[in-house]
């Protein structure tokens, strides 16, 4: 749709920039910390692991004092779980309650608003250890921590996050999700896994508004666009397929309080349907959220996949974010640029996401991960000429903007990311930061902060309220 004359952002818009945890902070073992699935995890050989990452542990106060002098309205982070209940229950860490509440105090000193993720992959080692996500007591432990934040927290933070890509944890089970490789219909536990998160979603949304009246709180999936590769109608039946399966099953469910009818007959044909307490649905129902934080980079594009017996047989092997028999197989578009890491890089899809979510849920969005990941290379002088970043930024904001013209609630933009961080499977040489971190995979140097070009353009941005330079 063309537009004439643009909307501007709303006043108020929550320009910000977002991090995890794990990703960012270092200290993998300080103050009373425990270890979390991420501290135990295996890596890919020649990346970099998450005892030290951007030592924001110990450097939040520099990286704050940045992050207000590039002009953030908003700072999106996430609590590691195992700071502030080391085994996941039991006694509280008051070390850990300490370092919140001084970065959220640092925070709101510099006027930025802090936005908080609950949860964020890291779930304590102790947890898994006794089944996970698998076992109803973790729901009971993640509303017992997370009534923990709220009561040292919830009269300081407006914005809350449950759960960051639950889609992702199921789709990526292998990878990021946390499930025992010795059970036989893995996928099935999977879905167990995600019905728990779902119930465990649900009561704090409710203890939220119960506890903490002024905040708002809401989920935070991975949501893109699924294109069909083709016009033909088979094409079109398993993006529709997909578009179930991957985005509306994980925001049917708190929005709705239902299941997604085409999910739920999926996962019946597989074999893959969790099992649902007497009461579950009812809890489930009663957790509506205030909006819906979405993390999105890229669309995808799938074709029709027939039934095909070695897909079948070896299943639980491959990520679902790939293919699943007789549903779906994603496939290249040829029309779209990729980033270095192979991504797809789709600025009208963010629109298309945009307008899609705003239709289906009519609830305020709010954009918690955006961004390019690239080989930054620091130059003499201390530069870092990130102009590819800069673009991919701005044709995002520009569709963003586009978007709101069309109509689309939208409340703010986060993009990953505010510091440079070890990405989750490339390591430390993945750069998605407005500014660097000198450090490379396996040598700490000195960690000193640059700020990059794309930290001026951003600025420019913000005071702009988004008119793009």
């Amino acid at each position: 749709m063309y537009h004439e004359e643009l909307k501007s952002f709303p006043e108020g818009f929550l320009w910000g920039a977002s991090t995890s945890a794990y990703q960012v902070e270092g200290a993998w073992n300080e103050d009373g910390k425990g270890p979390s699935v991420i501290d135990m995890a295996k890596y890919p050989e020649g990346t970099s692991d998450f005892k030290v990452a951007s030592d924001h542990y110990h450097r939040y106060k520099e990286d704050v004092a940045l992050f207000a002098e590039m002009g953030l309205k908003a700072y999106r982070f996430s609590v590691a779980w195992t700071r502030i209940f080391p085994q996941g229950t039991g006694e509280i860490n008051q070390k850990g309650i300490a370092f919140y509440d001084s970065l959220i105090n640092e925070l709101l000193e510099h006027n930025i608003e802090p936005i908080v993720t609950i949860y964020h992959f890291d779930l304590p080692y102790a947890l898994q250890q006794k089944g996970g996500w698998l076992n109803r007591e973790t729901i009971d432990a993640y509303v017992n921590y997370a009534k923990t934040l709220f009561t040292y927290f919830g009269n300081k933070v407006k914005y809350w996050l449950t759960i960051n890509e639950q889609n992702m944890m199921i789709l990526h089970g292998s990878n990021i999700g946390v499930f025992d490789k010795n059970i036989q219909n893995q996928r099935k536990e999977l879905f167990q896994q995600n019905h728990n998160m779902f119930v465990a979603q649900a009561k704090v949304i409710k203890m939220c508004h119960e506890m903490c009246p002024n905040a708002k709180i809401g989920p935070a999936p991975n949501i893109s666009s699924i294109y069909p590769a083709s016009c033909k109608p088979e094409d079109v039946l398993a993006a529709n397929n997909f578009s179930s399966i991957r985005n509306w099953l994980y925001l049917d469910i708190p929005v709705f309080g239902r299941y997604n009818s085409v999910a739920w007959s999926y996962m019946e044909e597989k074999s893959y349907t969790p099992t649902v307490q007497d009461d579950d649905m009812e809890i489930i129902a009663s957790g509506k959220p205030d909006f819906i934080a979405f993390n999105y980079y890229r669309t995808t594009t799938v074709t029709k996949n027939e039934y095909d017996n070695y897909l079948a047989d070896s299943r639980d092997e491959q990520p679902l974010d790939t293919a699943e028999s007789g549903v779906y197989t994603v496939s290249s578009n040829p029309h779209l640029e990729k980033t270095q890491f192979n991504w797809e890089i789709d600025p009208v899809g963010f629109r298309v996401t945009l307008r899609e979510l705003n239709e289906r849920y009519n609830l305020p969005l709010l954009v918690t991960e955006n961004g390019l990941g690239a080989l930054d290379r620091l130059e003499d002088g201390d530069v870092i000429n990130d102009d590819y970043r800069i673009e991919y930024l701005r044709k995002h904001i520009e569709q963003a903007r586009l978007a709101i013209t069309d109509g689309v609630q939208l409340i703010g933009y986060c993009p990953w990311s505010a510091i440079d961080l070890v990405s989750t499977h490339e390591g430390f040489s993945k750069h998605y930061g407005f500014i660097y971190v000198n450090r490379d995979e396996s040598d700490l140097k000195d960690l000193r902060r640059i700020k990059k070009k794309s930290f001026y353009w951003y600025k420019k941005t913000i005071a702009s309220n988004g008119e793009i330079f």
